[in-house]
């Protein structure tokens, strides 16, 4: 069974990027693009983590989080491109895990996530943490499809494990062919 994310962001192209990077990570990720739908989705959908933007278009970020937490149990990752000292402290007394300033690299919001979920740490058992380093620096890389604010599609590189095969010449870009 995939873990679920719900992704709470009202810009469209950039929650479909994080929705599409997070499934590439084996997650089970759903959009909403305001607070309301963001309620609705988490009652309906049960998500085990809620990645949330701090300002959205009916309410503010918080807002959803604790409606959402009367209702399930769950991890929150806050995004947010106001890193101000009170929206980071507000977010610490509410118990957000992680907090993520856009522009952020995607592999940071799958790193969170997946730490939160705990997947991580059965890869880990026995491993120092320079031996991690070392094997995601050894590591082949694997293309992503990101979507540009033009319209356009890019392959966006994405470290994996020697064990996944993936055609080498993935760095073009796509053209729709």
């Amino acid at each position: 069974m995939l873990n679920k994310v719900l992704v709470v962001e009202d810009e469209q192209l950039l929650a479909e990027n994080l929705q599409g990077y997070l499934q590439a990570q084996a997650l089970e990720v759903r959009i909403a693009h305001n607070g309301e739908a963001a309620i609705g989705e988490a009652k309906s959908f049960s998500p085990d983590v809620m990645v949330f933007d701090y300002r959205l278009p009916d309410m503010e970020g918080f807002e959803v989080l604790n409606a959402v937490r009367q209702n399930r149990e769950c991890h929150f990752v806050l995004i947010t491109g106001h890193p101000t000292a009170e929206v980071c402290e507000r977010a610490r007394q509410l118990g957000v895990s992680h907090i993520l300033f856009k522009p952020f690299p995607l592999a940071e919001l799958a790193r969170a996530v997946v730490d939160l979920l705990g997947m991580e740490r059965e890869h880990r058992a026995g491993a120092s943490p320079s031996e991690g380093f070392v094997e995601r620096r050894q590591s082949k890389t694997e293309s992503f499809p990101l979507q540009l604010y033009d319209g356009s599609w890019v392959l966006a590189d994405r470290r994996r494990s020697s064990s996944t095969s993936k055609a080498s010449d993935d760095q073009q870009l796509l053209t729709g062919e």
